[in-house]
């Protein structure tokens, strides 16, 4: 049974490899092997993500997705949500995420076809559940963050993030040096969009 390990964070000041241990934890104790992870530095909301589409890609039909949560393989609108999991569903790839429990029963085996698709429908269904509660959540906490920085900013207190200067000055280092932006992404764990930012900051052609 191959298994895959996909790690998210939405931002590059979060730390996208905090569940490694957990996944790996989880895969060791039922006696399975993470034969690769993949590491990434985007939204959830966003569909278009590098790094789960080359897990997608290199996928097998049979293999284990193994995510931590629900929410580190989606925060997608429905439309999109659709989309992302027609693209798993036409890989035959098998979710697992230690939040649901239901999808665990994948890593069995089961003795006759209708358990199995049995099981199957109900993971799916959970999915799908858990998919728009993640969704909502995301919502829910960006109307809050919106309203309070309008308050911040009435109120003249509102500064936004600070930058990682240390960061962003090797970035902008590797840059004028020529380095590619995979490399960069690989070297900083950082997002394509804060590389074109400090590529636009510096003139540098995107």
């Amino acid at each position: 049974m191959v298994v895959r390990a996909y790690l998210r964070a939405s931002t590059d000041d979060q730390d996208a490899e905090r569940a490694r241990a957990d996944l790996d934890a989880f895969a060791a104790e039922r006696g399975l092997h993470i034969v690769s992870t993949y590491v990434e530095h985007e939204s959830g909301a966003k569909l278009a993500r590098p790094e789960l589409f080359r897990l997608l890609k290199d996928a097998r039909a049979g293999d284990i997705l193994l995510i931590e949560q629900v929410d580190r393989l989606s925060r997608l609108t429905s439309a999109d949500w659709q989309k992302l999991r027609a693209a798993i569903d036409a890989r035959q790839i098998r979710v697992v995420a230690l939040d649901l429990p239901t999808s665990w029963s994948q890593l069995e085996q089961r003795p006759d076809d209708f358990t199995s698709r049995m099981f199957a429908a109900i993971n799916q269904m959970m999915l799908d559940v858990l998919a728009a509660v993640a969704r909502k959540d995301y919502e829910d906490r960006r109307r809050r963050q919106a309203q309070g920085q309008t308050r911040a900013k009435a109120e003249g207190r509102y500064k936004g993030r600070p930058e990682n200067v240390k960061r962003n000055t090797a970035i902008a280092g590797m840059l004028a040096r020529g380095t590619s932006w995979s490399q960069i992404q690989h070297a900083t764990g950082c997002s394509r969009a804060t590389i074109a930012k400090i590529a636009k900051r510096l003139k540098v052609p995107v």
